[in-house]
């Protein structure tokens, strides 16, 4: 079409969604035709005011084979809008090296942060060319003034340019019990890629200091045992006795789910736990379940025995982290951390037959480099994220061409999207969400075309446990009918005679999830605070870390305390609980429904105010308890909330709709319908149970395992 025409569609397109997926064609336009014209048009789009236009430019640039348009690019990394740094830096590593950047990127890395991330994945991919020069430039850099956070991020950088010149400088540094902690925890890391002899040896003296250093140093040695040679026996998994493995790195999963609702411990946790349990029920397919996720550097140690060991079940890995991150979208820095704490886990766990990836985070995206590495297909549950929030804000008027460069600078939009694209295209096969219109929306809002290769993509609803539901329920009917709360049901009771006497006897409204501005906790409250509805309910809000609130929860927490101060919440009937665990969860929900003598009246109803919601695992429980739900009109929910019926669809974004719907669903509450609460039931264990999940699956993760097998056999025939 031309450099010129594929501009202006990006110019010219309606929306900033389409606008991005017109950025594509500029740069394939730009590589196939890297002539004067083509560097021109590009230098107009960068002192344009569109600022996607602007981006899409400078990774058109990085695909002209063209001396001009590289050393142009080179000098962005000196632009004044940062945002345009950004995007160089990460648009560099697709040209080979040019010495001129790697000074500008090194003094990047120093800075670090998100932009430090791109610059340093950018001089890793340089290095296999250009060790030399880079080894050279950042030893340099080390014995510059800088701080001890930015000696750690050139420490990293240079354990992963693997040239002789590197391999000493990171044993003295390993070995200096006068630098900072920290510095000598990355040298010690990153001898771990480095497999000669005398580097092994160091390592074993530094295992002998015993505490901390000790156990990195032995995790390094692991990380440079030669891997394994996958033999034709290891194949069999093809045919049946499946390890399946699974990974969220920003929480703490554990059985017990015991830090649900804190910091990002969302309803992921929750699945990821369930699912895994479903999966291995049936042992005749699915003999191990791998549960990946963050944890610390003495729980390291343990999960590489156990997952060695050959157990059969399901088996919970934790990817070691010696900080941790406040939120996921402050944890990109980690992306080597965790690709060691990743290929260590599963290397240890010998045959690996699938790899489900769920998230566009930095824990995928170093997983998707681990599996191309080992060999493991992936599966990746593909959901318009961040593409739906892009679309929600640029119709609310918060984003808009003008600011979107120093939006994403924070969001990340560009660099999210792109890693959606790319998890997807790389992916044995492709799970999706039931929406509405399907199709049409994972064409628009991410070009996918679902009609291509239908036998590839897989639509699977998420499920709940009605086996936890069942209980809570059975608990929360007998305190109806008289029986003495107990557990957590009593906790509730006490939190509610906390109150103000007139607030006692009211019906509850309750939303469950994770304190974050998505989820619209803070929204809920203002809403219900500045309406009638506080009058007609009490509200709780179960969610967040309140002892040690991530930043996240800290702005939540900032907003509910404008619309509720805390020495008025008692008088005004708000209960901000802090995360319970599923089964507390669980509980408080079916006590909404039933009631407690003296404390809640029968009648409540559940609100999720998310700003969007792919699914709504909260929402489902919730409904499988029989209560009466509100949700937003768009995503998940849209495809099992009868609206009017079983619960009431809004646009959650629109404070009036949201108390609206509100009030609706407290009435439809009031009259206590048992037929409404048993269609909802019904509806969730016929589409939506753990189990139902499991169920599908399971053949396509054993499909996805033998078509590999079958590569495999293939491919030996050629060599």
């Amino acid at each position: 079409m031309g450099i010129q025409t594929a501009m202006d569609r990006i110019i010219e397109a309606p929306t900033i969604v389409q606008a991005l997926q017109a950025a594509d064609d500029v740069a394939f336009e730009a590589g196939r035709d890297p002539g004067v014209r083509t560097l021109r048009v590009l230098s107009a789009a960068l002192v344009g005011t569109d600022d996607i236009a602007a981006i899409a430019a400078v990774h058109a640039l990085a695909e002209m084979n063209d001396e001009a348009a590289g050393a142009l690019l080179v000098t962005l990394l000196g632009d004044e809008r940062r945002f345009v740094v950004e995007h160089a830096a990460w648009a560099l590593g697709r040209r080979p090296a040019r010495a001129a950047a790697i000074a500008p990127l090194i003094s990047l890395v120093i800075a670090g942060g998100f932009t430090g991330m791109l610059a340093q994945h950018t001089l890793e991919k340089w290095a296999a060319g250009s060790g030399e020069l880079l080894a050279v430039a950042l030893l340099s850099a080390t014995t510059g003034e800088v701080g001890v956070e930015a000696r750690v991020r050139l420490t990293e950088t240079l354990g992963l340019v693997r040239h002789p010149l590197t391999t000493a400088p990171l044993c003295s540094l390993a070995a200096d019990t006068s630098s900072p902690a920290i510095v000598r925890e990355a040298a010690i890391a990153a001898l771990g890629q480095r497999a000669d002899a005398d580097v092994i040896a160091h390592l074993e003296d530094l295992v002998a200091e015993g505490g901390l250093t000790g156990d990195l140093a032995r995790l390094a040695l692991i990380d440079a045992d030669p891997p394994h040679t996958r033999t034709s026996a290891d194949d069999a998994g093809g045919e049946g006795g499946l390890t399946v493995a699974q990974l969220f790195l920003h929480a703490d999963i554990d059985p017990a789910l015991s830090s649900s609702g804190a910091g990002d411990n969302g309803g992921i946790a929750t699945l990821l736990v369930r699912l895994g349990d479903a999966l291995i029920s049936d042992s005749s397919v699915v003999d191990r379940v791998l549960t990946l996720s963050r944890g610390t550097v003495a729980q390291a140690g343990p999960d590489l025995l156990q997952m060695a060991g050959g157990e059969r079940g399901h088996l919970y890995g934790h990817v070691p982290l010696t900080s941790i991150p406040a939120s996921s979208a402050t944890a990109w820095h980690l992306r080597v951390t965790v690709r060691r704490g990743i290929r260590r886990l599963l290397r240890a766990a010998g045959r690996v037959d699938v790899l489900h990836l769920r998230m566009a985070d930095v824990g995928s995206l170093a997983a998707a480099d681990v599996a191309r590495e080992l060999g493991i297909p992936t599966v990746f549950t593909v959901a318009p994220d961040p593409h739906s929030v892009i679309a929600s804000l640029e119709r609310s008027g918060r984003l808009s061409r003008e600011d979107f460069g120093e939006i994403d600078r924070t969001e990340h939009f560009w660099f999210r999207s792109h890693l959606v694209q790319s998890l997807a295209a790389s992916a044995a096969h492709s799970v999706f969400f039931p929406r509405p219109e399907l199709e049409r929306d994972m064409r628009a809002l991410i070009g996918i075309d679902l009609t291509s290769h239908p036998e590839r993509h897989t639509v699977v609803a998420e499920g709940v446990d009605l086996a936890v539901v069942d209980d809570a329920l059975s608990r929360a009917v007998g305190v109806a009918a008289g029986a003495e709360p107990d557990g957590s049901i009593a906790e509730l009771a006490a939190l509610i005679d906390d109150l103000a006497p007139d607030r006692r006897g009211l019906p509850l409204l309750v939303t469950v999830g994770r304190m974050h501005r998505i989820k619209g906790m803070a929204a809920l409250v203002e809403a219900w605070s500045a309406s009638d509805l506080s009058a007609r309910a009490n509200l709780l809000v179960v969610g967040g870390d309140l002892a040690h609130p991530s930043g996240d929860e800290q702005q939540q927490l900032d907003l509910i305390d404008g619309s509720v101060p805390p020495p008025e919440r008692a008088e005004r009937g708000l209960v901000v609980a802090g995360h319970r665990s599923n089964d507390v969860a669980a509980a408080w929900l079916a006590a909404a429904r039933f009631g407690i003598p003296g404390s809640v009246a029968p009648g409540g109803a559940y609100v999720c105010a998310s700003v969007k919601e792919e699914f709504g695992l909260a929402i489902l429980e919730a409904m499988a308890t029989g209560l009466v739900v509100v949700a937003p009109d768009s995503g998940g929910p849209a495809t099992y909330v009868d609206d009017g019926d079983t619960g009431f669809l809004t646009d959650t974004a629109d404070r009036e709709a949201l108390v609206t719907a509100i009030g609706r669903a407290l009435d439809a509450a009031a009259d206590a319908d048992p037929r409404r609460a048993a269609r909802s039931r019904t509806l969730v264990a016929e589409r939506f149970t753990i189990q139902g999940m499991a169920a599908t699956l399971t053949p396509m993760y054993q499909n996805v395992a033998r078509h590999e097998a079958e590569l495999r056999r293939t491919a030996g025939l050629l060599t």
